[in-house]
Formats: structure tokens, sequence, C-alpha cells
């Protein structure tokens, strides 16, 4: 992993959105790219219910592409890129270029790159989009869509009506090609798939290290979110071989790893930490909430797909020839488990990169002005939480944190 690359899409955290609106809490766009992963896998689950092939793989490149292009052209409105695209195309496809030369110099993995050019020549229009992706594609432009209606609705509480009025009237339109997915029917009907993304949007408005003052104040979402993208990419170094399918999980554990907290709060280390015991109590309190408060809005044909992902979430597991739940070693992963049949997951790589989120959200606040004890003991405690030599996952992971932050 890179350091700039590491540090700017962390930027994602700073970009403000609806900044010229009046606005009940902080709109930032990591919340937004983890809110939409959130809805894309809701609605894909019914479209998969329903006898579609959804791409999990290609989606989840595809918000971390969005995602980079969205922090390099953050000074350039939606509506404003669209008529870019209708009415200056051969300007657009200019900024495209732009866009991917922000990123050369600090993305060395160069079939990440190579991908990053060809889904932002999709994007634009240069490159056709394969006939296979056409339905994984509508599901994520409808998550976007939705997603960005959400933000509309909890804008609409403080905004008088004239002010989005206009905006209203053009997202009803451009969801309105959508309206076919069942999920999103659901969706905008208020049904339990709306009650569990309620759930999931409290998230959203549960500031990480809560005790203290930062810059940037992140959200118990945005962290999930770049928990993921981080075991994404680091996961392409540790294990560049790992099949596609335990990529996609080692993704939806990040993402999903602090679900339980939409229902129990963040409970900051230092408290869950303050008896032996403790952890393993907190843990047992929230699958019991969990399982009384969020099961029951979950469909039965993702809900055991779920509590796969968010218990136990930073063992390494798989599902063995009998359908239970088996912790494993990282070789065991690498050597009889790499395969779709067992749904291999990396915990531990989530957890690296949980605490690595940590860490990242600590050390820059501090290196910008905004410091506290609670931020430097949390700093120093996760750089010491790991030996030297200490080799997880195949990552010496001191010395990665060490190369990022020092």
């Amino acid at each position: 992993m890179e350091k700039d690359l590491a540090l700017k899409i962390f930027e994602g955290f700073s970009i403000q959105r609806w900044n010229d609106l009046v606005r009940p809490f902080d709109l930032v766009e990591m919340d937004k790219a983890g809110e939409k992963m959130v809805l894309a896998y809701i609605i894909g689950k019914y479209e998969e219910h329903n006898g579609h092939k959804i791409d999990w793989y290609w989606m989840i490149y595809a918000s971390l592409f969005d995602l980079l292009r969205k922090i390099a052209l953050c000074d350039i409105k939606a509506p404003v890129q669209q008529m870019l695209k209708k009415q200056f195309p051969d300007e657009f496809m200019r900024l495209n270029e732009w866009v991917l030369n922000q990123y050369k110099a600090i993305m060395k993995d160069e079939k990440l790159f190579a991908d990053f050019t060809i889904y932002v020549g999709q994007k634009s229009g240069s490159f056709a989009i394969p006939e296979r992706l056409k339905q994984t594609i509508r599901v994520y432009e409808a998550a976007h869509k939705f997603s960005t209606i959400r933000e509309l609705n909890m804008l609409a509480v403080v905004n008088e009506k004239e002010r989005l009025s206009n905006i209203q009237t053009e997202l009803e339109a451009e969801i309105q090609p959508y309206l076919d997915l069942e999920g999103l029917q659901k969706l905008m009907t208020h049904q339990k798939a709306f009650n569990f993304i309620l759930k999931i949007e409290q998230l959203r408005f549960q500031t990480r290290w809560n005790q203290t003052p930062r810059v940037p104040a992140t959200s118990v979402l945005g962290h999930c979110f770049y928990v993921a993208i981080m075991t994404l990419l680091l996961g392409r170094e540790s294990n560049f071989q790992m099949c596609r399918q335990r990529v996609i999980n080692n993704f939806f554990t990040a993402l999903f790893h602090d679900l339980p907290e939409s229902v129990t709060r963040d409970i900051i280390s230092p408290v869950k930490q303050a008896t032996d015991d403790l952890p393993n109590i907190v843990k047992k309190i929230e699958d019991e909430i969990v399982n009384r408060e969020l099961v029951p809005l979950m469909e039965d044909f993702f809900v055991d797909e779920l509590i796969y992902y968010t218990s136990d979430e930073f063992s390494n597991r798989i599902i063995d020839i009998d359908g239970n739940t088996k912790v494993v070693t990282w070789e065991e992963l690498n050597e009889k488990y790499n395969s779709e049949e067992f749904q291999p997951v990396d915990g531990k790589l989530v957890r690296i990169c949980d605490h690595f989120s940590a860490l990242m959200e600590a050390d820059i606040s501090i290196k910008h002005g905004i410091t506290s004890s609670h931020l430097t003991t949390g700093r120093d405690g996760t750089l010491n939480h790991y030996k030297e030599d200490e080799i997880i996952s195949g990552i010496n992971v001191n010395q990665f944190y060490k190369k990022i932050i020092l």
C-alpha cells in the first residue's frame, strides 16, 4: 500500500456534500460511498433472488474508482459534469484523462491502474460496456440515485421547499428507469428493506472518537467503507491469488463489520477493554440486540450471509462441507480453502485495516494540530499493538503502519 494513495483516499472524509444548502449534519463523500454500497448490496440481493447474475467483484472496484474520481473532481458538481459529457464530449474526455493522471504516480499497482482506466473510459462512453455487466451496473446506479434521494430527504427538514423543488424533480426523473428493480421498489415504498437502511443510516450519524475533537471527524459508516477499501487494496498485496469470492467476502465483511453499532452505538475501545471479560460480554450483548432488532429487518435470502459477515468478523474463517463456520489459519485459506465453495474470509486482514483506519483518524487529526491525550494514546497504542517483526496475513503490520504515518 502506497502512503500517498492511502492519504488520497482518506480525503473522502473531507469532501463536503450539499454545501450550498442548510445541512442538519455533515454530509461527506465517504459516508455517501458507504451508504451507496449498502444499498447496492440490498438491491443486488433482491436481483440475485430473482435469478439475475450480479457481478459483485466488478461492483466493489467500481465503488473504489468512483470515490477516486470524486476526490479528484470534488469542486465540479455532478450536474456540471453531466452537461460537460453531453455538450462538450471532447473536453469531458480530457477531464477524465486529467483524473487518471492524478493517480498515475501514486497507484503503483499497474493492473489496478489499467482497470481504473477502463472503468473511467466506460463511464465516459469511450469504451463499450459488456452485456454481462449491464444488470449489475443498473443495480449500482440505482443505489447511487437512491442514496442521493436519501440525503435530500434528510435535508428537506431544514431547507425551504423552494430550495429543493428543482433538485427533487430531477432526482425523481433520474430514478424512474430503475423502478423495475424489486429492491428499489421496496425501498421507495418504505417496506422492510427501507426500515433496514434506516437502521444502518444511524451509523452515518455516529461520530467515532466521540470523546475528543478531530479533523476531519469521521462517522462509523464512513469508517466502515474506508476499512472495506483498505481491505480490498491490502489484500491485493498480501495475496494477489485470492479467489474472487474471497475478495468479495472480505470487502463486505469490512463494510458491515460495525453493523451491530447501528443498534448499540459506538463503544470506544478503552471502555470495551476496561475489564478482561468485558469485550466478550459486549460482543454477546451486541449479538443479542442484533438478533432482536436487525435480523427481523433482513430478508431470508441474505440474512445468513450478513450474519456470517458480522459474527466473529475478525477471524479467518470458511464454511465447511457440512455448512458450519470454521476458523482456519491464513495458510489454510491459501492452500486448502481458496475457492468459492468454502466462502473464505480473511477476518484478520479486516482487523488490520480496522486498526489502520483508527490509526489514520488519530494521526491525521494530530498532524492538523487538533490533538488530545485520547488521540495520542490511541495512535501509540495501535502502533504498539503489533510486534516489530509480527507477520499477519502475509503483512508485517508494524512496518506497514509506520511506513504510512511516519
